[in-house]
């Protein structure tokens, strides 16, 4: 390979032509400059109009609108944007470097070709930081993408046009990146949802690498609910990484959520709106206790200040070192820096990496997830181009440890701050982290603290939500995603019953009331709690019996089952709608020796008929 060459394959064409021609991704317009007129045109374009610098480059709004039409699937009738380092069919690839893209992509990363599979629309790709090179939106020759709300105030990035598209209505969805957060910094300025997955979980092919250890793609979206189905089309697939199968999906119904014991680089008011959300945890039920930050800091600290940055180089290095006229000067100055770590220093980095990540681990022992802002402050187009770097890291300061650390992560919006009326009201955001794996859980406790915020003044209007399905999304994978089992429970271990907590503690998640097939036979047994016993006994001498239906992963069953105490089984249990589950049943002998409780219908009722013949 020659210096300067792409290390990228042959999937894109020489450039020739009009590059802008080029750029339009065949027929669509590239935006700069004044509004076109577009077939169908109405709100959005007049809008992208005015925000130029949101895409490098969108469809035609009369095919965009006749391919919603015609979609099908779970995203159907959902705009998608998708930064400009993922591969779109038609579209080049620029990474925010013109110079970089040598024609159209052949094919769509995997990422949108499974969320195109699932319905989603295409209408364009977005502006970045230049090779996902920050976290402020500004380092791109296409313009620094404003904030939605407050034009004088950075977007956050590097998924800036993403952002920015999601929160004023020009896209539904948005595809993002995430090595340092990415995807979690521009969402917390611009008001929506960023899911970070688990690293792995989503394929990168077809995406121009940044740090290829610690990088995933992100979506974002204006609620939990469409976040999470998007999620689910496109995670899994050839290539990913596969899902344990004891993962929890549901956190505890009591969470024990870790909280930074200190508060540094916040803006002022900023800290008072996260312990505004911590009261808010805690008035949902959970547990919640400061642990150390620092050591999360600094492993924070080594990706940018420290040898790890060497992977940038070694992503586009030889590119951006042949081509220093078509670079960002700061991120230039970022990747040229990164080809001269030496290997001891590598090494020596990679060491304290680990050490940091058993400590952080062992100070994370015993809780589901940890609570932090996601950026310590929302920062002025001016302030950035005064300390592009200072104020770049500063933003970082609590996303930068998660990919090193191989966390999930959803931040999500939280409220509001005031910061006078020089600057106005900021978006506030926080992020919920978890172990790998545990992406349902950091899901759940999300949705606990999330703030739906009032729209941009220029909001462009958008798909309605889409409502939370019973499955969080890595048991809605259609390839690759956890497996989850219906429980079917008729006594102890029903929801508010003396056992609830051992399906919750193997992260369980309720899922309906259900009752059997007219088949069973229910008996109350000599046990310690008290349980009844589910006997199958034909249709001629049984009754339906009321339960409840939970979902549980493979694994965690096969954990419940080992645990399971004598006289009680697992077996399959016909439900009413003629559907078959695992469900719980006893030994014959304990089922002779048990109380006929049938008559009543269920554990609940045969109880309460025992307290009120007490009183």
């Amino acid at each position: 390979m020659s210096a300067g060459e792409r290390p990228r394959g042959n999937a894109r064409q020489a450039l020739s032509g009009d590059a802008r021609e080029v750029l339009s991704g065949g027929g669509g317009e590239v935006l700069g400059g004044d509004a076109r007129e577009v077939p169908g045109g109405g709100a959005r374009e007049v809008l992208r109009g005015r925000r130029p610098e949101v895409f490098i480059a969108h469809r035609d709004e009369a095919d965009v609108v006749a391919e919603l039409a015609a979609a099908t699937g779970p995203l159907a009738g959902l705009r998608l944007a998708v930064k400009n380092n993922v591969d779109v069919a038609g579209f080049p690839t620029t990474a925010a470097c013109p110079a970089f893209a040598s024609g159209p992509a052949a094919a769509d990363a995997q990422a949108v070709a499974r969320l195109r599979a699932a319905g989603a629309t295409v209408v364009g790709v977005t502006n970045l930081d230049q090779f996902a090179t920050g976290l402020v939106g500004q380092r791109s020759p296409y313009g620094g993408v404003r904030d939605a709300r407050r034009p004088s105030f950075v977007s956050g990035g590097s998924s800036s046009g993403s952002a920015v598209a999601v929160a004023l209505g020009l896209a539904d969805l948005a595809i993002g990146t995430d090595t340092a957060g990415s995807g979690r910094v521009p969402a917390a300025f611009q008001g929506i949802v960023g899911i970070k997955p688990t690293l792995g979980t989503v394929s990168v092919a077809g995406v121009v690498p940044a740090c290829r250890s610690y990088d995933a793609v992100t979506i974002m979206a204006r609620d939990l609910g469409t976040a999470g189905a998007a999620m689910a089309a496109m995670a899994g697939g050839p290539g990913t990484r596969p899902w344990p199968a004891g993962v929890p999906l549901a956190a505890p119904a009591t969470a024990r959520v870790a909280v930074p014991d200190e508060l540094p680089a916040m803006a002022p008011g900023w800290a008072d709106a996260f312990e505004g959300v911590v009261a808010r945890l805690r008035e949902a039920g959970a547990v919640v206790e400061p642990i150390r930050i620092e050591p999360f800091l600094a492993a924070a600290r080594l990706l940018y200040d420290g040898a790890l940055v060497a992977e940038r180089h070694a992503a586009v290095g030889e590119f951006v070192d042949a081509h220093p006229d078509d670079v960002d000067p700061t991120v230039g100055a970022i990747i040229g820096r990164a080809g001269k770590v030496s290997a001891p220093s590598l090494v020596r980095d990679v060491a304290r990496l680990e050490l940091l990540r058993q400590e952080c681990m062992g100070l994370l022992g015993g809780f589901d997830a940890l609570l932090v802002p996601t950026a310590p402050c929302h920062p002025t187009v001016a302030e950035v181009a005064a300390e592009p770097v200072a104020v770049n890291s500063r933003v970082g300061t609590y996303t930068n440890f998660c990919n090193l650390f191989d966390l999930c992560a959803v931040a999500v919006p939280a409220g509001t701050v005031d910061e006078g009326p020089d600057r106005g009201i900021a978006q506030f955001g926080v992020t919920v982290l978890a172990r790998p794996f545990h992406d349902a859980v950091a899901l759940d406790l999300a949705r606990l603290v999330a703030v739906q915020p009032e729209p941009p003044a220029e909001y462009a209007g958008g798909a309605p939500p889409l409502p939370a399905g019973p499955l969080p999304w890595p048991a809605a994978i259609a390839d690759g995603g956890v497996r989850a089992v219906e429980l079917f429970v008729v006594g102890a271990h029903l929801a508010g019953q003396p056992l609830e907590h051992e399906l919750r503690d193997l992260g369980a998640r309720w899922d309906r009331p259900a009752r059997t097939s007219a088949a069973y036979a229910l008996r109350a047994l000599d046990t310690v709690p008290r349980k009844p016993g589910l006997e199958r006994v034909g249709f001629e001498g049984g009754a339906p019996v009321e339960g409840e239906v939970w979902l549980i992963s493979e694994g965690a069953l096969g954990r419940f089952l080992a645990s399971l105490p004598a006289p009680m089984t697992l077996g399959r249990v016909e439900l009413s709608d003629g559907s078959w589950a695992v469900g719980f049943g006893c030994t014959q002998e304990a089922a002779s020796a048990g109380e006929d409780i049938t008559k009543y219908g269920g554990w609940r009722a045969w109880l309460s008929s025992r307290s009120l013949s007490r009183t």
